[in-house]
């Protein structure tokens, strides 16, 4: 079968992505080496079965839609902390595509709880999405008259989710090899929040939300409704892990405690 790269398309598959691939730190839990190679995170989705954060997650997507046609740009982001203050450099990967009838886009399926489908590139005003409001607006400085688009003048764009400035996108290309001290930092520093926490968590065909944090259990309805309950028998959590989210485990990780300091 020959797919078009459309923006219907994408829209499908980034979709299907947030229902079928969960975000996941459990990597840095159990002693497992992230490695930042399209091959390598193809492999631990598609045939592993596993999810990952952003590195792995849009890295693998990014080779998908590469692989059917869409020109795909990797970018670089810093998300927005406590107080609004920005997280290290290479905090985040998110992608920039292209489709063959509607422009670029912006695809981030490796964010946790984000857009449900990609947000339109070169668009200032709000953009209604199930997750919320989103808009994607210049950030500082940048040159005058340059037109949007990685082949234009360098600026720096904020995505921002209901009002709220969610991370910082620097609008160049890159390619994967320029995260790995990212990917480093994040699953080694005590400063990390994904060395600190455990966190599986996917969308829902419903909308709403699934998430495994250590052993508490949420379920989020999509009208925001939400019941939680821990488990306590570890059993119970690789079972949860294995029908909930398709992954299967030998055992139950738990949170690391010896971090780079």
């Amino acid at each position: 079968m020959v797919y078009e790269p459309t923006v219907g398309l994408l829209r499908e598959l980034h979709l299907r992505h947030l229902r079928a691939v969960p975000f996941e730190n459990l990597s840095v839990h159990l002693g497992e080496e992230i490695v930042l190679e399209e091959r390598r995170l193809v492999a631990k989705v598609v045939e592993e079965r596993r999810g990952g954060f952003c590195y792995e997650l849009n890295g693998a997507f990014g080779a998908l839609l590469a692989a059917l046609g869409f020109e795909v740009t990797l970018l670089a982001a810093r998300v927005y902390g406590d107080e609004e203050r920005l997280g290290i450099p290479y905090d985040h990967l998110a992608l920039l595509v292209r489709t063959a009838d509607a422009g670029e886009w912006l695809a981030d399926v490796g964010f946790g709880a984000h857009s449900h489908y990609p947000l339109q590139w070169g668009r200032a005003d709000e953009q209604p999405d199930p997750a919320g409001v989103f808009r994607i607006v210049e950030a500082g400085p940048h040159l005058a008259g340059a037109a949007s688009g990685v082949g234009s003048a360098v600026r720096d764009l904020d995505v921002v989710l209901d009002g709220a400035r969610v991370y910082r996108l620097e609008a160049r290309p890159r390619v994967l090899r320029d995260f790995v001290a990212g990917a480093w930092w994040h699953s080694t520093s005590p400063e990390s929040h994904f060395t600190r926490s455990l966190i599986c968590s996917r969308l829902t065909e419903d909308g709403g939300r699934i998430t495994l944090s250590g052993r508490r259990l949420k379920v989020t309805a999509a009208d925001g409704v939400s019941r939680e309950n821990e488990l306590t028998d570890d059993e119970e959590i690789l079972q949860t892990y294995r029908e909930r989210f398709g992954i299967t485990l030998e055992r139950v990780p738990t949170v690391r405690t010896e971090a780079v300091r």
